[in-house]
């Protein structure tokens, strides 16, 4: 339940982020339709072949370089599991699409693959990758991980525009994740939790360093107007 929490809290911060209003006319997410393609064929892949998993997952205990990619495109939470990682990546990756780019959002989705364990490591928090098989497979990680830069943009830009009344719900809603996100990892040791708050300071930092110019923007029709 609070792994589902998590998800809703960054796809309400995705969608005040881009302005509900404006999802209709924007462009085709080229990135959540390229991630979302390789999920699906993932799973077929599992489908026809009973040996996919034990080939391309991540278990430690199996050689393979190409496994820490692969592993994300496998789903190992049975049918429900599955269709959920599925459905949850091509809504995030869509959102992440059209506020971040094509390219960033691809950046972006390959860092919460390969980031978290090496932060683990180097923070000794050694959560993300265990001994469960659970663990071997499955795009959610990288997907919170994508989510929780969407929670960071959103509270930079409402820091930057302005604490307005209206404002505040926004606020609290993107600083929810990594909240949350701590929450989660420090009571269960959910691993769902720690990508997010890893996620949130590489989006915090992306914002700065790559999208400065959307921090000053708001959604149309909100209370302040797209610059001229």
């Amino acid at each position: 339940m609070t792994t589902a929490a998590l998800m809703v809290l960054m796809f309400k911060g995705g969608l005040a982020l881009l302005g509900e209003g404006t999802l209709r006319s924007r462009r085709i997410p080229w990135a959540a339709v390229t991630l979302t393609g390789l999920a699906l064929a993932g799973a077929a892949l599992q489908m026809c072949w009973s040996g996919a998993m034990d080939a391309l997952d991540a278990d430690p205990a199996r050689p393979g370089w190409w496994r820490v990619l692969t592993s994300v495109f496998m789903q190992n939470g049975g049918l429900f599991g599955g269709t959920w990682n599925i459905i949850t990546l091509a809504v995030i990756a869509a959102l992440a699409d059209w506020f971040w780019g094509t390219p960033l959002t691809l950046g972006l989705f390959l860092a919460g693959i390969v980031l978290p364990e090496h932060i683990d490591t180097l923070v000794g928090a050694g959560g993300h990758h265990s001994t469960d098989p659970r663990n071997f497979a499955g795009s959610s990680g990288a997907t919170y991980f994508l989510g929780a830069t969407l929670a960071a943009a959103l509270l930079l830009r409402v820091l930057r525009t302005g604490l307005t009344r209206g404002r505040r719900t926004e606020a609290l809603l993107a600083a929810g994740v990594p909240v949350l996100g701590l929450a989660m990892w420090f009571t269960q040791a959910n691993g769902h939790g720690l990508v997010s708050v890893y996620g949130f300071v590489l989006g915090a930092l992306a914002c700065l360093l790559v999208r400065p110019a959307a921090l000053r923007v708001r959604p149309a029709g909100q209370d302040t107007p797209h610059p001229a």
